[in-house]
């Protein structure tokens, strides 16, 4: 397995086809997977997160916290806790300022988190889902809240996007949340703050292979 970094235009392709959120958040650093074929598998996005006090409640600031926010694969991989776990040591070595690496396993789509469990992240517990997302009425498309707006533009009014009244409201679901650290220091602060793995019983009948392609 390798992975190298991966264009715009294949992680919003990788995103909009593999992904079930089908929405692309806000762009980082983004790895294409291949398997030992040499076929591609899709991409792993890493950002700085949607929020810049995402490093608060570890004594740490904008830039030395990213979130892992899309594993958006096509099946090809042989591991997907493997194709993770590089991705995480490509981030330190491409990132060097970076010291924790934040992520969340969605409720509402029955995730508990295994491929994080399965590399052995932290878990924090739940993050409540209070952040509403909107589906577009006619494209059906769904977007996040930062990217719809009342009066159809965004940013300054320099950007068109979608109108909330064109929408659909659904409400947020609780995430589980995992972190993982990237120097000594952080690790003890993880250690603090571990609890207990959740299950997930939709996947206890999955084969061990099942489990390597079972979504986070």
């Amino acid at each position: 397995m390798k992975l190298e970094i991966a264009t715009y235009k294949a992680t919003k392709y990788a995103i909009m086809n593999f992904h079930y959120s089908k929405t692309m958040p806000p762009y980082g650093c983004s790895f294409s997977v291949f398997n030992d074929k040499s076929e591609w598998c899709g991409i792993i996005l890493y950002s700085k997160g949607a929020t810049n006090r995402i490093g608060a409640p570890y004594g740490l600031v904008q830039g030395q916290v990213i979130e892992l926010v899309r594993v958006a694969l096509n099946g090809k991989q042989e591991s997907t806790s493997k194709a993770v776990s590089i991705s995480v040591k490509l981030i330190k070595k491409l990132n060097p300022l970076v010291k924790l690496i934040v992520s969340y396993a969605d409720t509402g789509q029955n995730h508990a988190g295994i491929i994080y469990q399965a590399t052995n992240w932290f878990y924090t517990g739940i993050s409540k889902g209070d952040t509403p997302s909107y589906i577009h009425k006619e494209t059906g498309r769904k977007y996040h809240n930062r990217n719809v707006s009342i009066t159809g533009f965004k940013d300054n009014n320099t950007k068109r996007c979608p109108k909330v009244s064109d929408c659909i409201e659904v409400k947020g679901t609780d995430k589980h949340k995992y972190i993982f650290p990237l120097d000594k220091a952080m690790l003890a602060i993880c250690r603090q703050l571990s609890k207990p793995y959740p299950k997930n019983n939709a996947l206890s009948g999955l084969t061990k292979l099942d489990h390597n392609y079972a979504k986070i």
